[in-house]
């Protein structure tokens, strides 16, 4: 049976969490293997919706079992959050395992997220403030907590009190903030103990065996490939690996398992945050664009910064990640426009380049090639095959899937469950 992942072609914000659920009920194990809570999937069940910020989507899907592997950062805060507000609202959470091996995200690491990014300026990075990145940074620098560190008091108060000896400087000298107590990051760690003892394991070893015992194993990514930290536009990025080879690492499943490489795009681009958007639109377009989409982040409510399709972007985003199938989202969006312009290239000072150019300033300073489509009028919310779509979106369908590097297997032409065109079977 395969191993699938699905990934962000983009900045993030494509639907992922739509792709997962699209093959929830042929999936045994759903993997979350990247980032923390700085990024959320918002997943439509019937009348119900789903905020999930944290969570493996597949939590929604009864027998599925969702896993969180050594490669999140975990707040336990929003762990237990998450869990209670699944649990009232009668979804069965007794499923989830979460690694030993992965790194806690601390009241120290969100201080200093939020007083770093304020101290920067007008050259913030545009973080969420929720300690993602100084929680990898401690893990990088062989400083983090673990979620097995938990379960030993003992190490648990070395590892915590070593922390603190060094950011308590930081903050105090540096940010004029009050130094943290090391005695209440450890009773707040402790206080999770017991909401995660049946949940803990080492869940490279359980993924091994659902592989050995044939089951499907889906991996989600958070965040996209244009953020992150080695291939997307640093320095403007996450602080994890967004990207198929991140599902291995974040894992623990060896890279030759994965047999599909599902890249989730939209049929326009969006962007939350600081950084270079070759296509960003500040007219009406782009009005008209956030509006339609309710381009609003999932976990942080900050207004999406909205363009057109780029190409180039995405055949980034399939060389990188071996992509053998992409979801074009929220094609509805676009239902009305006379004209869909599309990026084909960049123009840098007077030169063409067709792909990515290789300097973060030259990125910066491209301006987009564009090429126009004929746009359409119809509500295209009921179509379920590719040629109930009208002639012109099928015509824009095609014409990304060739500039893009692979397949396009399916297409959101609506917000509900039920609202997807699928041209291939993404599992086959």
């Amino acid at each position: 049976m395969p191993a699938v992942l699905i990934t962000g072609a983009q900045w993030g914000d494509e639907g992922k969490g739509r792709a997962t659920d699209l093959l929830g009920s042929r999936v045994d194990y759903v993997v979350k293997f990247n980032g923390g809570n700085n990024a959320g999937h918002t997943v439509v069940v019937g009348e119900e919706k789903y905020a999930l910020h944290l969570l493996p989507s597949g939590i929604l899907t009864p027998g599925v079992v969702p896993v969180i592997g050594n490669g999140v950062v975990v707040d336990l805060g929003v762990l237990q959050q998450e869990l209670d507000a699944l649990s009232s609202r009668g979804v069965d959470v007794s499923r989830l395992r979460v690694s030993a091996n992965a790194h806690v995200i601390t009241a120290y690491h969100r201080t200093l997220d939020k007083v770093t990014e304020r101290f920067l300026g007008k050259r913030q990075i545009g973080t969420t403030g929720r300690g993602i990145g100084p929680a990898y940074a401690d893990k990088i620098n062989r400083v983090g907590i673990r979620i097995q560190d938990i379960f030993d008091e003992s190490i648990l108060r070395q590892k915590v009190e070593a922390a603190l000896e060094f950011k308590n400087q930081v903050l105090v000298k540096i940010y004029n903030r009050r130094a943290i107590e090391a005695d209440e990051v450890i009773a707040d760690l402790l206080s999770f103990r017991e909401m995660l003892e049946p949940m803990v394991c080492d869940t490279g070893l359980l993924l091994h065996r659902a592989m050995r015992d044939d089951r499907t194993v889906l991996f989600e990514a958070g965040q996209a490939t244009m953020l992150d930290i080695d291939h997307g536009t640093y320095p403007f990025v996450t602080s994890s690996n967004a990207t198929a080879g991140g599902a291995s690492t974040g894992s623990g499943l060896p890279p030759h398992q994965l047999d599909r490489i599902i890249a989730v795009i939209k049929a326009y681009t969006t962007r939350v945050g600081a950084g270079p958007f070759p296509t960003e639109l500040f007219d009406e377009n782009g009005e008209h664009l956030a509006q339609v989409g309710h381009e609003y982040g999932t976990t942080t409510g900050r207004p999406r910064r909205c363009g057109w399709y780029d190409a180039p972007i995405a055949r980034y985003a399939a060389r990188i990640n071996g992509v053998t199938d992409f979801v074009l989202t929220k094609l509805d969006v676009l239902s009305g426009l006379d004209t869909i312009p599309v990026c084909v290239a960049y123009d840098v000072n007077g030169v063409r380049h067709d792909e990515m150019p290789v300097n973060q300033s030259d990125f910066h300073h491209a301006k987009p090639v564009y090429e126009e489509f004929p746009g359409w009028s119809e509500d295209i919310s009921g179509a379920r095959r590719f040629e109930e779509l009208p002639k012109n979106a099928q015509d824009y369908i095609l014409a990304l899937e060739a500039m893009s590097g692979s397949r396009i297997s399916a297409i959101g032409v609506g917000p509900e469950r039920e609202q997807v065109v699928v041209r291939h079977d993404l599992l086959g």
